[in-house]
């Protein structure tokens, strides 16, 4: 791993200290409804703003690949530096901390899915949600860039059947980071605990709508519940049992934006015997009732 680069597009981000705790940003208010299909733009227009400089910050709900075309300058991933070059690509999961320091001028773009978009994009069992859940660098390819430039231009559009168009680019883009990350040879080794996060994130896959406590989690684990949420605080700033409650609620957003089920409905899909208790914890994780986010999503259409 030897290049980066990445577009941070926040939007009300302010200027916070390297030595400050790391803060965790929203695009376009991503914590109370989801963006467009993906959000594409270049890296000089947030960049710009903020003087080519992003300090250390992590995305909750959003997974970001983004792609230096010229220029360069230096990243900051998961607490290592790197040299950002030419056709340098990044794969950003969600949680992850990264910051940036850009050479001014530095051509490039950045796409951006929130995590509800990425599970409709990478429906299929083969292995690419495990893949793509690494923070690497990667030399970028011509396909790669040329896919850019596409779902740049077709972000920008209006036409027939855009939605499907982006979800199809970004869904192959995807494909090619993931063929490049199991490509290559790792540069050191895992850090610790990155084996614990892949298991414990297929038991949340399995189990979500079962509501395992975080002690059941920890005893198939065979960890203490203690020392599993201290490993989650460390790499994603939260606890183990907000991990599993973010499961469910990126569900529920998507039920609540791809289908016309009843609220009551997607409750009892998802395990709640109460409707009432899933739309209180829905609110405290949104901001919004389930209700109120259907449709502020459905106007924002």
């Amino acid at each position: 791993m030897d290049q980066a680069d990445d577009v941070l597009y926040k939007s009300n981000m302010a200027r916070t200290p390297l030595k400050q705790a790391i803060l965790s940003y929203n695009l376009f208010g991503e914590v109370r409804d989801l963006p467009d299909v993906v959000h594409c733009e270049t890296l000089a227009a947030r960049s710009v703003p903020h003087d080519w400089q992003f300090p250390p910050h992590r995305h909750a709900r959003l997974h970001q690949v983004l792609l230096i075309s010229r220029g360069g300058g230096h990243a900051t991933v998961e607490g290592r530096d790197y040299r950002l070059r030419p056709m340098t690509a990044v794969n950003l999961p969600a949680g992850h901390v990264h910051g940036y320091h850009f050479t001014k001028g530095t051509k490039g773009w950045v796409v951006t899915i929130a995590t509800e978009i990425l599970d409709e994009v990478l429906s299929a069992p083969d292995g690419l949600s495990r893949t793509l859940s690494e923070a690497a660098l990667l030399r970028a390819t011509p396909a790669m860039r040329r896919l850019m430039q596409e779902i740049f231009a077709e972000y920008g559009s209006r036409h027939f059947a855009r939605a499907h168009v982006l979800k199809a680019l970004s869904a192959t883009l995807l494909g090619l980071v993931a063929r490049a990350l199991a490509a290559k040879t790792p540069a050191g080794a895992p850090s610790a605990g990155a084996g614990l996060f892949d298991r414990f994130s297929s038991l949340i896959d399995d189990h979500y709508r079962e509501h395992w406590p975080v002690a059941r989690y920890a005893a198939a684990l065979k960890v203490t519940p203690t020392h599993l949420s201290r490993l989650t605080r460390e790499a994603f700033g939260c606890p183990a049992s907000h991990m599993i409650r973010d499961r469910v609620v990126r569900e529920a957003r998507r039920q609540l934006v791809y289908t016309n089920t009843s609220v009551s409905n997607i409750a009892y899909a998802l395990g709640f015997n109460d409707p009432a208790y899933f739309t209180r914890t829905f609110t405290v994780a949104t901001g919004l009732s389930p209700s109120e986010f259907r449709e502020r999503v459905y106007k924002g259409s």
